[in-house]
C-alpha cells in the first residue's frame, strides 16, 4: 500500500509540473500583479495568436519585478511588458539616462534584450487628494516634504525598489515613515482619509475618477518609464512570425489608450482579454464590445470555479501526501535520537517563518520554472513541520508500559513500531496532517502568483483591482475547501473513536 500511494503521488507531482510548463513551440507571456501589466500580456498573447503553432500561454500576475524578472531569466516567460526606468534602475542597477542600446548591450550576456518601444510613459509619481492640495497648496514633491504630519501609503514594492522611496526620501528630505501597502487597496484607503498620499503610476485610471492631484516632480527624481517588451533573446529565431506581429504594436498605444484601458478595467470590471480585443480590432479607436457588469454571483459561480477547485485540490492534495511520505519516516528515524530529533524539527521550523513568495522566488531561481513544480514543493516545505512534530510527540505519549509489554511478547522494534507504536501515535499523527491541510489550502492561495493556478488566481486579479466581490469569489470557496477538510477529518477521527470503543469479538465456544 504505501509503496502505490508513494507511486501514485509521484506520478500525481510529476504530472502537475508537466502539465504547467508548456511545449518549446509555445509563446509564454508573463505580467506583473497590477491592472496595466495583466492588459499587456493579453495585448501580446493575442497579438502573436494567430502566427502560432499552439495558443500562447498567458501567465497573469506572476508579482513584483523581482518574480516576473527571474521567471523571464530562467525560461519560464518568453516575455513580458516592462519599463525603461525599472529596466535601468531595478534591474541593471545602473542610471536612468541609459538608452536602449545601452540596456540591450548590459542584457545580453544574460540572454535578454529590450525592444518593441509600445509608445507610452508609466512613470511614478505621488498624489493625494484635490481638497488636501488646495488647503495646503500642494503642488510639488518639495511641497509634500514641508508636511510631516501628512501620511503616505506606498506599495511595498516601491518602498523596497532602488528607484522608490528611499532614493526619493533622501532627494527630497521627507522625515515621513510610509506605510506599506497593495496598490490596488491604497486608492481605496486614500478615499477613505485613511492616509493622505500614495504612488501612482501616472496611466491609473482612478487618479481622476477619485479626483486626486498628482504632485509634480520638481527635482526630477523619476526617471521616463516607457513601456517595452523585455524578451529572451532566442525568441525572434524560435518563432519568428510571432515575433514579427508583436513588432507592429510598436508606437500604437499613447497614454490617452493605455488610460482608457485602465479605466475599463477598474471602473467597469470589463474581462482583460477584451479589453486587448477591442484595442486590436479598433486600434484603440471605439469598437469596444459591451458586456454587462457581473454580479457577485457570476463571480463567485464563473466557468473558471470547477478549474480552480481542481487545480487547489491538486495542490493542497499532492504536497500534503508527499509531505506525509517524508516527515513521517524521518520523524520515526530521528525519534530515538534527542539532538537529531530536535535538529531536523529545528530546522523545519525554520522553513516554516520563511515568507513565501521569497521561497517561491528562490525557487523559481533554482528550477527555472514557475508554475505547479515550485507551488508543490514549497507547499510540501510549508507541510513538514505538523507532520514530523505531531509523529514525534504521538511517539513520546505511548506509555512505556506498553513499549515494554510489546518487548515481553518478543515482538522485533520494527514489528513493534508498526504493531503497538503507530497505532497508539496515529490520533496525534492525524491532527497533524490535519493542520498541515488547512495550511495549505490557505498557502495554496499564494500559488497563483508564479501561475499555479488554484483560488488565488481571483485573490490576485481581485487585489490589482481593488474589486471586493472578485476577493470573496477567491476567499469563500478556498474557505469551503477549509471547512470541508475539517469535516472529512472530524468523520474520520469520529470512526476511529468508535473503533476503539468497540468490544472485541466474541471467541467461539
Amino acid at each position: 500500500m504505501l509503496r502505490a500511494a508513494l507511486l501514485f503521488l509521484a506520478m500525481a507531482w510529476l504530472g502537475a509540473a508537466a502539465s504547467a510548463q508548456p511545449g518549446e513551440g509555445t509563446l509564454r507571456v508573463g505580467s506583473k500583479r497590477f491592472t496595466e501589466s495583466y492588459i499587456l500580456a493579453e495585448l501580446l498573447a493575442q497579438t502573436a495568436a494567430p502566427h502560432t503553432a499552439s495558443p500562447p500561454v498567458v501567465r497573469q500576475g506572476l508579482g513584483n519585478t523581482a518574480i516576473v524578472y527571474e521567471a523571464l531569466r530562467s525560461g519560464a516567460i518568453d516575455l513580458y511588458a516592462e519599463y525603461t526606468g525599472t529596466i535601468a534602475l531595478e534591474i541593471l542597477k545602473g542610471s536612468p539616462a541609459e538608452t536602449r542600446e545601452a540596456m540591450n548591450a548590459a542584457l545580453a550576456p544574460m540572454g535578454l534584450g529590450v525592444a518593441i518601444p509600445l509608445g507610452f510613459n508609466d512613470g511614478y509619481a505621488l498624489a493625494v487628494r484635490a481638497a488636501d492640495a488646495e488647503r495646503l497648496g500642494l503642488r510639488t514633491l518639495s511641497d509634500l516634504a514641508r508636511h510631516p504630519e501628512l501620511k503616505l501609503g506606498l506599495s511595498n514594492e516601491f518602498l523596497g525598489r532602488a528607484d522608490g522611496w528611499k532614493g526619493l526620501a533622501a532627494h527630497y528630505g521627507f522625515t515621513q515613515a510610509p506605510t506599506g501597502l497593495d496598490h490596488g487597496l491604497a486608492y481605496e484607503a486614500v478615499a477613505a482619509k485613511q492616509i493622505d498620499a500614495i504612488d501612482i503610476y501616472t496611466t491609473d485610471a482612478k487618479i481622476e475618477h477619485l479626483g486626486l492631484r498628482v504632485l509634480e516632480d520638481d527635482r526630477k527624481y523619476f526617471p521616463r518609464y516607457d513601456a517595452v517588451v523585455l524578451y529572451r533573446l532566442d525568441l525572434p529565431t524560435r518563432l519568428p512570425r510571432a515575433w514579427a506581429a508583436l513588432k507592429t504594436l510598436e508606437g500604437r498605444i499613447d497614454e490617452h489608450a493605455m488610460i482608457a484601458m485602465n479605466a475599463r478595467a477598474e471602473l467597469q470590471s470589463v474581462p482583460f482579454d477584451t479589453i486587448a480585443r477591442d484595442f486590436l480590432a479598433g486600434a484603440g479607436q471605439g469598437a469596444k464590445t459591451q458586456e454587462p457588469r457581473r454580479g457577485f454571483s457570476a463571480k463567485l459561480f464563473g466557468p473558471d470555479l470547477w478549474q480552480l477547485a481542481r487545480q487547489h485540490l491538486v495542490l493542497v492534495a499532492v504536497s500534503v501526501g508527499v509531505a506525509i511520505l517524508i516527515g513521517v519516516p524521518l520523524a520515526i528515524l530521528v525519534f530515538p535520537h534527542v539532538r537529531l530529533r530536535a535538529l531536523v524539527l529545528g530546522f523545519a521550523s525554520l522553513l516554516q517563518t520563511v515568507p513565501s513568495l521569497a521561497l517561491l522566488a528562490v525557487l523559481i531561481s533554482m528550477l527555472g520554472a514557475i508554475g505547479a513544480l515550485p507551488a508543490l514543493i514549497a507547499l510540501t516545505l510549508y507541510s513538514l513541520l505538523p507532520i514530523m512534530r505531531n509523529t514525534v510527540t504521538g511517539l513520546a505519549e505511548v506509555p512505556n508500559g506498553l513499549r515494554l509489554a510489546g518487548t515481553a511478547l518478543g515482538m522485533t522494534p520494527p514489528q513493534s513500531l508498526r504493531l503497538v507504536l503507530l497505532p497508539l501515535a496515529l490520533p496525534t499523527l492525524l491532527a497533524g496532517v490535519r493542520t498541515a491541510t488547512a495550511i495549505a489550502i490557505g498557502t495554496a492561495t499564494i500559488a497563483a502568483f508564479i501561475g499555479a493556478g488554484g483560488f488565488g488566481e481571483r485573490i490576485v486579479t481581485g487585489l490589482a483591482l481593488n474589486d471586493r466581490e472578485l476577493l470573496l469569489a477567491g476567499a469563500l470557496p478556498a474557505a469551503a475547501l477549509a471547512l470541508l477538510s475539517e469535516g472529512i477529518f472530524e468523520l474520520v477521527e469520529m470512526l476511529m473513536r468508535r473503533r476503539r470503543r468497540a468490544p472485541p469479538p466474541s471467541l467461539p465456544p
